[in-house]
């Protein structure tokens, strides 16, 4: 099979970047990508964007930013699936390479928040869910996270500050990551004394929004040009998988089954076992799905997944390093430009360029993007090549 490498990245700072434009934005990952790839250049553009249309009133974001970035003529599409947007993004461009109907593939995740304010950007947060059944009684994201971790905290007898070191972890992570939007760690008592958000979640169960660009160049690994001089990485596995969009059409609402396939799949694909993976970019958009998306990718048992957390196994010396830039948590939620920053952040480190957050000859990396509680999941394996 046709290897897939992941020849270029680039990345914005996540933050609030009100005085500069969508377009902007995003060039300015592209340009990062283009250069670290060794001038690649593209034939098809895939941008994940989960919220465009919405928040900054621009639909047809891949001839926007096709024409913007001085690639006009290539074949530009957006991908969206909720919070897995940049995920299936990176899996459309992975299928292209691997076709052998595109040579180079880059692509985009980008997002803007702070385009609108307030109840707006609920509202279009909300507009991922199930408009007719669950959207339309008011019911958020957050709100039905922390439903979620109140049922799960009852069902399974998790202490009060069971989840903390979720949080904990995180902003340890994103310290030494300067793209993060937190860089500062916390204390096990900053954590327990928090605001509330919404009964369960406290406001760092809760990843930020926040604006961010990040790219990707693939392409084949024979395409590479003769100077290069990255650490190769290649893409050794990819999957995904979709469910029901209301959570309350689920047979258990305490699983994520799309989480499940989609890495099985993936590993699978990979030949590897989950003793394999040195380390997993989870979804860490609140921290219940942290939880759960752990137990659904097999490293904890059901109702288990709280515990690594708790007993230090997902931090960088674990059993199972995650969030090993920040994770959304520390670094920031920029909706579908996030499934991109995971698969930079993995490629920093399977290069070995992770710095003090560097996990030591770190081989496989699993990196996987939710749309919504998991009604979609995009799982990838990256590989490093020796």
């Amino acid at each position: 099979m046709t290897e897939v490498v992941i020849a270029g990245i680039g990345q914005t700072q996540v933050g609030e970047h009100w005085e500069i434009s969508l377009r902007d934005l995003a060039l300015n990952a592209i340009q990062a990508a283009h250069k670290d790839s060794g001038g690649l250049k593209p034939q098809a553009l895939f941008v994940g964007n989960m919220l465009a249309p919405n928040l900054s009133n621009q639909a047809h974001l891949g001839a926007l930013i096709a024409d913007y970035a001085g690639l006009t003529g290539i074949e530009a599409i957006t991908v969206e699936a909720a919070g897995a947007s940049g995920g299936a993004a990176l899996r459309q461009a992975y299928l292209a390479i691997a076709s052998g109907m595109v040579d180079v593939a880059l692509v985009v995740g980008v997002e803007k928040f702070t385009d609108k304010i307030g109840s707006e950007v609920e509202e279009a947060i909300a507009s991922t869910s199930d408009s007719d059944f669950e959207a339309v009684q008011g019911l958020t994201a957050t709100a039905q996270a922390a439903l979620l971790m109140k049922r799960y905290m009852y069902e399974n007898e998790v202490t009060a500050n069971g989840f903390a070191n979720f949080a904990l972890t995180a902003h340890a992570n994103g310290v030494a990551n300067k793209n993060a939007m937190f860089r500062k760690a916390i204390k096990s008592e900053t954590y327990a004394k928090a605001e509330m958000v919404s009964d369960q979640l406290n406001m760092f169960d809760v990843a930020p929004i926040a604006d961010g660009t990040a790219a990707l160049v693939l392409t084949r690994r024979d395409l590479l040009p003769s100077d290069y001089q990255n650490q190769l990485v290649k893409i050794a596995g990819s999957a995904a998988s979709s469910d029901t969009l209301a959570l309350h059409d689920r047979k258990d609402m305490l699983y994520f089954d799309t989480a499940q396939i989609s890495a099985g799949k993936a590993m699978k694909q990979a030949g590897i076992i989950l003793d394999q993976i040195n380390f997993f970019e989870y979804h860490d958009a609140f921290s219940i799905y942290a939880a759960l998306s752990l137990e659904a990718v097999g490293f904890a048992i059901k109702g288990c997944g709280w515990k690594l957390a708790e007993n230090h196994e997902i931090s960088l010396k674990g059993k199972i390093p995650c969030a090993t830039m920040g994770g959304m948590k520390a670094r920031g939620f920029p909706g579908g430009a996030a499934g991109v920053y995971q698969a930079v952040e993995a490629v920093t480190q399977l290069r070995g360029q992770a710095g003090a957050n560097q996990i030591a000859n770190a081989k496989y990396g699993l990196i996987q993007s939710l749309g919504g509680p998991a009604s979609t999941a995009v799982s990838h394996i990256l590989q490093r090549l020796d």
